[in-house]
């Protein structure tokens, strides 16, 4: 069986602020809130899913919730910034625009490593990017119809994740080796040497499938912490081939976990050299299964497994803004 990655499948980041992180996500950033479970491995934190009209695999930017972790501390090791995309120039300067009405920081539209793209932080900090995704092979998500973001301009799905690490020739060879990515692009910085930067891409290409990776030997190791970045999900279409990647990893010297039937899809866990976490995903079952497509991130969802604690659950858990989708005053 040939086995190849369909690109990004979710990104999974940390928040100590889960109503400020909902309503930013939502609010300002147009996404709909698909999913409002919990950390099936921590039932006292939420895990909060935001992604396109029904969460598809390839759109999910989702949230442990941990109150109690200080702000994260970047440096090697890490998911060091997220992409997301956008449909074009258009949009680009239309999200500058309601940056600049809203108070969001950001640096600007500009040309980055070949496309457009305007970096920005949520309030928490944590490291975004909208990337202009124009003749992207990869699927697009659709956004929700009821976003305060109109459709045009909307954010489509993740676009691709940033690595910084030790050392560059570890982790490209393990991209490039048993998880078959293709090396795109590389380069050093003008007047920085010992750095080196090269970009990857897995099946279709492009905005969706594209994973950074920087040399960064001079930093301190990354502690994670609240607008860190905890793990970087790869999209796998069924459980057959699911099962077929678990065992290429192992007899590949990966010590890649057992598949973990997380509801609403599965996982592999196991980390690459330079210390990052990489999660397998199938693109399914989705988040439909256990809520009206309709009325997705309305209730505190639980797997079967954790129904019968519900209200032992639901009462260690903060209140949440209801999502209401208006548009944010001014804006």
């Amino acid at each position: 069986m040939a086995l190849e990655l369909g690109g990004l499948h979710h990104v999974t980041a940390v928040t100590a602020q889960a109503p400020r992180n909902v309503d930013f996500y939502t609010r300002v950033l147009g996404l709909r809130l698909v999913k409002k479970t919990v950390n099936q491995d921590d039932v006292s934190a939420y895990h909060l899913f935001y992604g396109d009209e029904v969460g598809h695999a390839g759109t999910e930017l989702t949230f442990f919730d941990w109150a109690q972790l200080p702000a994260n501390r970047p440096g090697r090791g890490e998911i060091a910034g997220v992409a997301l995309r956008v449909p074009g120039r258009e949009a680009l300067d239309w999200w500058a625009q309601r940056f600049e009405t809203l108070g969001v920081a950001h640096e600007g539209v500009a040309e980055r490593d070949g496309r457009l793209s305007l970096p920005f932080t949520d309030p928490e900090g944590q490291r975004l990017v909208l990337l202009d995704d124009t003749g992207a092979p990869a699927q697009a998500g659709t956004p929700w119809a009821a976003s305060p973001v109109p459709a045009a301009y909307g954010i489509r799905g993740l676009g691709a994740v940033t690595l910084r690490v030790p050392r560059l020739g570890p982790t490209a060879e393990v991209l490039a080796g048993p998880l078959g990515f293709r090396q795109v692009a590389a380069w050093t910085p003008a007047g920085e040497p010992a750095r080196r930067v090269a970009v990857f891409e897995v099946g279709p290409g492009g905005p969706g499938t594209l994973v950074r990776v920087e040399e960064r030997p001079d930093l301190p190791f990354a502690q994670l912490g609240a607008g860190g970045v905890h793990h970087v999900a790869f999209r796998v279409p069924n459980d057959e081939e699911h099962q077929a990647w678990q065992r290429k990893l192992r007899a590949a010297g990966i010590p890649a976990t057992p598949v973990i039937d997380r509801y609403y899809f599965r996982s592999i866990y196991f980390r690459v050299p330079g210390g990052v976490l990489f999660e397998l995903a199938t693109d399914g079952p989705g988040f439909a299964t256990d809520e009206d497509a309709a009325h997705l991130g309305e209730r505190l969802a639980l797997p079967p497994f954790l129904e019968p604690y519900r209200d032992r659950i639901a009462a260690g858990l903060q209140p949440l803004p209801s999502v209401s989708y208006q548009e944010v005053a001014g804006a």
